[in-house]
């Protein structure tokens, strides 16, 4: 499985990848020291400690990670720029520069209990909640953060942040600061506010003083003022950050933070060829990485002698969070993309049981829903409840939607295709191409021809399969390869054919929906609508799903919109699978506690074991 650069603000990422961008609250007319979206809280208000952690954990010592590519700027809140963050867990987490008002627990899916705020007060019809902040909290300057600072983050993300903050917040009236330790923020009339409360909980907090003399929406290499655990503390441009860990950091006491966020120093090296960043791996360049590539992990850890000699450890994290969907993107904004039966042909020859075979040691399954691994997956025929919401758009959307859940074409797996060939040039015809001179052209006798746009090749091994079944039918598909900032830059203007990506998900669908999906955001530049859907009917099922207020509710909603969207065949959906292959130098430390369900938890609850570190570095010297 293939990483991808970051795609757009990792301040967004945060909040998507975090599982809270769509979660209903728990509404009482008391404060409270958490909030849920359906159902209790797991840890009372006088908890010690997450489940998940080890209490007495040390501090102290230095873990090295890598990321790929490279960065040109350290702002993850502006569209522009190719950022860095903290490549912690999901992707990026901003927590371990910026405190947010609630950070979430990651043995529930969408719970977050207070950090910067001690309580949170919702209105109990839904239109505000309020925020009182603890004593203590800090910027590293030593300046305290207060609810101004709160008040600023939000006017200037959604004013000059990335675009998607402004989609985000859009529901939002602009804040009302009560007092001393107090905001409140109310909700549009007429908005869905189930998201609302926390998506502002895990908004990251900026300083407001820092940025009197600085441009807030310029990329950079100096570091913006945090409040986190860890301070970027040296950013070598391009190839590697060094992060320190705060000492007596303000929340270290918190229950939140105990046995978290343990390591002194964390050191992130940049390789931008991924066969050099594996052999400097192995060399001890670099002490932890998660494996995204399943031919590496299935032949190339085979008879390195550290891992003969355990010194470095191979493991399988399981993760039962919603998998992020994978795909091929065709850009229907592009005219020869524009009718579903093409895209569907299309996809009929893509291969995926012969790449799964041949390419990835059977490592994974093939992705056949946006909710896959929940029950959110639409399988079988629609549900009465489904059928309630699909049935005004009778007539607007393909009659396969009231059938059977989509499934992808499946083969033998032994490259014979023939039963695909036929489905899909007969698809072809009726939208109008046939084969002349063994080239698929239109009525205008021009062939069809695309590109796949990707910014490493890594990934030609399986796009060049794709391409020679594509050219069967006539196609002419190429790959085009560019360097990930241009790779970055033509994905935000939507100048592209096809392009490969992944949508972090979070535990609860909801808001960020719009963004990924909506009509609404199909046209704004840097938007994650990379598919340019235009469909009403996915529109008002989004808005089943934001607005639904029990589990059962989200579930028919998002099972519907499930439908819709895979048969739409806006994609060609790759592969998953639930689970994390790790590797790691043994120098480290884990809570005996099982990993949480929902993140993989290495780089806040692991810790520094100096007497493993010591036998390794000896069996180095040997």
């Amino acid at each position: 499985m293939k990483q991808f650069p970051k795609l757009f603000s990792a301040g967004i990422m945060a909040l998507l990848l975090m599982g809270f961008t769509s979660s209903a609250i728990s509404v009482e007319s008391i404060p409270t020291h958490g909030l849920s979206t359906f159902g209790n809280l797991k840890y009372k208000n006088d908890f010690k400690h997450f489940d998940y952690v080890n209490p007495q954990a040390p501090k102290g010592g230095t873990i090295r990670i890598r990321n790929t590519d490279t960065f040109d700027s350290v702002n993850p809140f502006i569209l522009k720029g190719l950022p860095e963050i903290v490549n912690a867990d999901k992707g990026g987490d901003l927590a371990f520069n910026f405190a947010s008002l609630m950070t979430p627990s990651y043995d529930e899916p969408d719970t977050v209990y207070g950090l910067v705020a001690r309580s949170a007060l919702v209105d109990d019809a839904g239109w505000w909640v309020e925020f009182t902040l603890r004593d203590g909290p800090s910027f590293h300057d030593g300046s305290p953060i207060t609810p101004h600072d709160i008040a600023f983050t939000f006017n200037i993300l959604k004013a000059e942040g990335h675009p998607s903050y402004r989609i985000l917040y859009r529901d939002i009236e602009a804040p009302v600061v009560i007092g001393q330790n107090k905001i409140r923020f109310n909700f549009k009339q007429g908005s869905l506010t189930r998201d609302l409360p926390l998506i502002l909980a895990v908004m990251p907090i900026l300083s407001e003083n820092s940025f009197k003399d600085r441009t807030f929406n310029k990329t950079t290499m100096v570091p913006l003022l945090g409040s986190g655990p860890y301070k970027m503390a040296k950013v070598d441009p391009g190839r590697a950050v060094t992060y320190e860990r705060i000492e007596n950091h303000w929340a270290e006491k918190l229950p939140v933070h105990v046995g978290r966020y343990n390591f002194q120093t964390i050191k992130v090296d940049y390789y931008r060829d991924r066969t050099v960043a594996l052999e400097a791996f192995f060399a001890g360049e670099y002490d932890f990485r998660e494996e995204f590539t399943s031919r590496s992990w299935a032949t190339e850890y085979d008879n390195k002698p550290a891992v003969n000699k355990n010194l470095i450890h191979r493991t399988t994290l399981k993760d039962a969070s919603l998998t992020g969907y994978q795909a091929y993107f065709f850009n229907t904004r592009r005219t020869i993309f524009k009718d579903a039966r093409v895209r569907e042909a299309l996809a009929m020859m893509f291969d995926y049981e012969w790449i799964n075979k041949n390419l990835f040691y059977n490592s994974y399954d093939r992705l056949t829903s946006i909710f896959e691994n929940s029950e959110m997956k639409a399988v079988g025929t629609p549900s009465v409840d489904e059928l309630t919401l699909l049935d005004p758009w009778r007539g607007s959307i393909t009659d396969a939607v009231f059938r059977q859940a989509h499934t992808p074409s499946k083969t033998m797996g032994n490259g014979k295709i023939r039963k695909q060939i036929k489905n899909a040039l007969k698809l072809l015809k009726s939208a109008g191409w046939t084969i002349q001179n063994k080239k698929l052209k239109n009525v205008a006798g021009e062939q069809m021809s695309f590109e796949f746009l990707l910014y490493e090749n890594s990934s030609t091994r399986i796009i060049n399969p794709f391409i020679r079944n594509l050219e069967r039918i006539g196609v002419n598909a190429r790959i085009r390869l560019i360097d990930a900032a241009s790779w970055q830059n033509r994905m935000r203007e939507f100048d592209f054919d096809i392009i490969a990506r992944r949508l972090g998900q979070p535990a609860v669908p909801g808001v960020e929906l719009r963004d990924w999906w909506g009509s609404n955001s199909a046209d704004i530049n840097g938007g994650l609508n990379i598919a340019g859907v235009k469909n009403k009917a996915v529109d008002a099922l989004i808005k089943e799903v934001v607005k639904a207020k029990s589990k059962s509710e989200l579930t028919t909603a998002a099972r519907a919109l499930d439908r819709v969207l895979m048969h739409g065949h806006y994609t060609i959906p790759q592969w998953f699978k639930a689970s994390h292959f790790v590797a790691y130098w043994d120098k480290f430390g884990r809570p005996k506690a099982n990993k949480p369900g929902y993140d993989r938890a290495a780089l806040h609850t692991w810790w520094f074991d100096s007497k493993k570190a010591a036998k390794v570095a000896a069996a180095l010297k040997n």
